[in-house]
């Protein structure tokens, strides 16, 4: 078999980028598991990681950015430009038959990649800086992700066809780099000429012998020194050295450009005499001064199909307390958690996902804001494990989603939840945290309930509880813990019944019952009850304690847009907040009638607090 070989330069560079793509693709992989519609990917768990994921995935990026500088750099500098040129003759070559249309085609499939790998690069920038970094961005950047491992078999089959495998194998044995024919210089052939007649002169040349000399001239000759011809040294480059050059010089700049450009929200000091009231309103003047902080959250569930919105955050201090302003697009105030409605066979649980923890339509508007100290790409690369089952030890999570824990027994992020009906009729976010995994119950050792890592309400009370008991497997049938002591009150209370998740709930609406206006469910309460009726989901008590009523806030909605504003001392002394300081990181999530698929946006923000 006839050994072909390839500059080591294409050697090299294509053996990163082909290492670099393959953990770029696979950490993608991962990161995709979580959008709602890419359950499936999980039947590769196997085969994806499932630690630091965003930060591999960065990286891998940057190296692909990186190869891509260095390999325009390369084919520039070193002569190769012919090797890829799709022009007039190439694409003419598609028409025609055997090996011209293979080596036409095979070119081809290079822009193809070209193509993809700039999309690739364009829309995963956009996307980490948060750049139009919508859905239409996202699906782009998705087909541009399997393009290329299309290209990749295509390509393959394509160089095998050419020749064969001495033809795959080239890549993997180098050689020197050919170097490319002289260009012609007018000068030069005009004094070799005149060197050549001084020669042969006085005797007279024939005309053919004329024509021969001027035909040797045209050839490569044997460099020698000619006085009247210096201009200075020349100083020759290899090609592979300035294109690492380049890539490394390109890759620095990015960096710099990601450390410069950090999303910074800047907590200004105002007297306690400005401070917001907590309302849910933004009219408040020290509002109205400030520019907010915009940034676009994506890859959750609903919002019109969408899975995405744009928050924008405001925040001010006083020295004792901080106060948020989010607010953020909706295109419908849903309230409706987890309805019950009677039919002839008994209590049913209104619900589309809710016995594997991942309910998607009747489920209240949530909020999440995250704050930690540890600096990273992503604060999920060291609280998130991705994998349904990222403990072996532990329980299979139902979603088929990983677990929010921390490595560190000393480690806890701050997380607070607004829930629209659970905890915004008491005025509070519930303060939560992600710690160490949690021992595993018996209940969740047998699967009747879920484990949740280290992801645990922070210690106290909530005033908030779900109304029903399930009975049986089928996560369907229940058995409400309390009825209406007043049906028509309670009805009345609830207004119009639409059962459309995509419909909004109207603001004179509440969808939870008190303790106080129901009683604790007895057989001839139900009796009473006819069938058709819904009652809400939930039981609503306000009384929030502990270090889990640190957060206070209120909340609107109006015009498809929410607003909730929060207050919490900058520094409550508990082990499991972190205190409102500059240097702390935070993150925002919106969740539209979902019980998990919330939004997210890839870079931190870093708070400044005066």
């Amino acid at each position: 078999m006839r050994r072909i070989r390839t500059d080591y330069g294409t050697v090299l560079l294509h053996a990163v980028l082909v290492a670099a793509l393959g953990v770029a693709f696979l950490t993608g992989l991962r990161i995709a598991t979580e959008a709602p519609d890419r359950r499936w990917i999980n039947l590769f768990d196997w085969v994806l990681p499932s630690e630091s994921v965003w930060t591999t995935h960065m990286q891998a990026a940057m190296v692909i950015v990186a190869i891509a500088i260095a390999y325009a750099v390369y084919i520039a500098r070193s002569g190769l430009k012919r090797r890829i040129a799709l022009d007039t003759i190439r694409l003419r070559g598609l028409f025609s038959r055997g090996s011209v249309q293979l080596g036409a085609f095979n070119i081809l499939l290079y822009w193809v990649f070209f193509v993809s790998l700039g999309a690739l690069i364009v829309t995963g920038g956009m996307l980490y800086f948060g750049i139009a970094a919508g859905s239409s961005t996202n699906r782009l950047h998705w087909i541009a992700t399997w393009t290329v491992p299309a290209f990749v078999v295509c390509h393959v089959v394509a160089q095998f066809r050419i020749g064969r495998w001495a033809q795959l194998l080239r890549v993997v044995r180098p050689t020197g780099l050919a170097s490319p024919p002289p260009e012609l210089d007018a000068g030069e052939l005009l004094v070799l000429l005149a060197e050549r007649s001084s020669e042969l002169a006085p005797q007279e040349l024939p005309p053919h012998a004329v024509e021969n000399v001027a035909d040797r001239t045209a050839q490569p000759q044997p460099t020698r020194p000619h006085p009247a011809r210096r201009r200075g040294s020349v100083v020759q480059s290899n090609p592979l050295v300035v294109a690492l050059a380049a890539a490394v010089a390109g890759a620095g700049l990015i960096v710099a450009i990601d450390r410069e450009a950090v999303d910074t929200l800047n907590v200004q000091r105002i007297d306690r005499a400005e401070a917001p009231v907590l309302d849910g309103e933004t009219s408040d003047p020290v509002w109205r001064n400030i520019t907010p902080l915009v940034v676009t959250t994506n890859q959750g569930g609903n919002f019109d199909g969408t899975g995405e919105t744009r928050i924008e955050i405001r925040a001010v201090h006083d020295d004792a307390f901080a106060y948020f302003l989010f607010v953020w697009d909706d295109p419908t105030r849903s309230l409706k958690q987890l309805p019950l409605k009677k039919t002839a066979e008994g209590w049913t649980l209104l619900h589309d996902g809710y016995e594997r923890g991942d309910e998607h339509k009747y489920n209240e508007d949530k909020f999440s804001v995250l704050l930690t100290t540890l600096d990273s790409t992503l604060a999920g690369d060291h609280t998130f494990h991705a994998s349904p089952q990222p403990l072996p030890d532990a329980p299979a999570t139902r979603t088929g989603r990983g677990l929010h824990y921390t490595m560190d027994s000393n480690t806890y992020v701050d997380v607070w939840q607004w829930k629209a009906t659970s905890t915004g009729a008491a005025g509070f976010m519930d303060d939560d945290h992600f710690g160490p995994p949690a021992e595993i119950a018996q209940a969740q050792a047998e699967g009747k309930l879920p484990y949740r890592g280290g992801f645990a309400p922070d210690p106290g009370t909530a005033g908030y509880a779900d109304n029903f008991d399930i009975r049986g497997d089928d996560f369907k049938h229940v058995m409400p813990r309390r009825l209406p002591k007043d049906l028509a009150a309670m009805t009345a209370a609830m207004g119009p019944i639409d059962l459309d998740p995509d419909h909004s709930d109207s603001e004179q609406t509440r969808w939870f019952m008190t303790e106080a206006e129901s009683t604790p469910y007895s057989p001839y309460a139900d009796s009473r009850i006819p069938v058709g009726t819904v009652i809400p989901g939930a039981i609503v008590t306000g009384a929030f304690s502990g270090d889990r009523a640190d957060v206070r806030c209120a909340a609107r909605w109006a015009s498809g847009r929410w607003a909730l504003e929060v207050v919490r001392r900058l520094d409550t002394g508990s082990r499991y907040d972190v205190a409102i300081k500059s240097g702390v990181f935070m993150r925002v999530a919106a969740f539209d009638h979902s019980q998990i698929r919330h939004t997210r946006h890839v870079r931190p923000i870093r708070l400044e607090v005066e």
